[in-house]
């Protein structure tokens, strides 16, 4: 798909992977993004920085009416949706059995909503639009890419939660390829390894000093402007479709 002039929707697209594949499709000459994030002031400082192609939408993504509100929203000002990334995530470390107790099930439902249901949020109202575009001379439609995580594969102590529900985006990738290939929708999940964003802001010193010794190469934390780049080729290259990428430079996550 030719990514000019074309209307990309971001979920979690004022902070991290989000934010970073905005700026940069806004910089190939993209029409517009339309940012869905519940952090309403870091979204509209993004867009006072970088204009009307930007359009901010305060949104919780476990709602799905605040969600296809947002969609809405994004129609009204750039006539379509041809772009959908699902990158709004929380992590909710918690284990199974800890010296408080069991986990509280509460905190696991929130995990699931945010990350699984967020992201089923977003394809369905994103497809639905997309349906509505006119073809390309492959017969494209749309584009969806789905965010799971290196813990899909290698969950460490904690993330029972967020294991799960990263897992299940994995696991929901081929058969939604499958469903939408006769709208010409691609259907695409990126697995992203550790990457420097404020996830892991919250995680202490020294795990985020065993992930790096645990690199082999390049021995640092992802990029977000890397992945990024990496949407940019999806969008670009009709072949990927339905698989499930690890983006991580072979990096296996410790046990925690």
């Amino acid at each position: 798909m030719d990514i000019k002039g074309k209307v990309v929707v971001i979920s979690g697209g004022a902070s991290g992977l989000g934010e970073a594949t905005a700026r940069h499709f806004l910089s190939i000459g993209v029409r517009g993004v339309v940012a869905l994030d519940r952090d309403a002031a870091r979204g509209a400082a993004i867009a006072e920085e970088l204009g009307e192609g930007y359009l901010a939408v305060e949104c919780d993504v476990a709602d799905a009416d605040a969600v296809q509100a947002s969609i809405d929203a994004g129609i009204e000002r750039f006539g379509r949706i041809d772009v959908a990334v699902a990158a709004a995530a929380i992590g909710g470390p918690a284990k199974l059995i800890s010296r408080k107790g069991p986990i509280p099930m509460d905190r696991f439902d929130q995990v699931v909503k945010v990350n699984l249901y967020g992201t089923v949020h977003l394809s369905r109202s994103a497809a639905l639009a997309m349906t509505r575009n006119e073809p390309n001379a492959d017969g494209e439609r749309g584009v969806i890419i789905n965010l799971a995580s290196g813990a899909a594969y290698e969950g460490q102590v904690g993330q029972v939660a967020y294991s799960a529900s990263k897992a299940a985006i994995v696991g929901m990738t081929l058969p939604l390829m499958r469903e939408l290939a006769e709208h010409g929708i691609r259907v695409v999940t990126v697995a992203p390894g550790a990457f420097d964003t404020p996830m892991y802001e919250q995680a202490p010193p020294e795990v985020k000093e065993g992930i790096v010794s645990a690199s082999l190469f390049p021995k640092r934390m992802g990029k977000a402007s890397e992945f990024a780049l990496f949407a940019e080729e999806i969008v670009r290259n009709a072949m990927h479709n339905g698989r499930s990428y690890r983006f991580d430079a072979g990096l296996m996550l410790p046990v925690s």
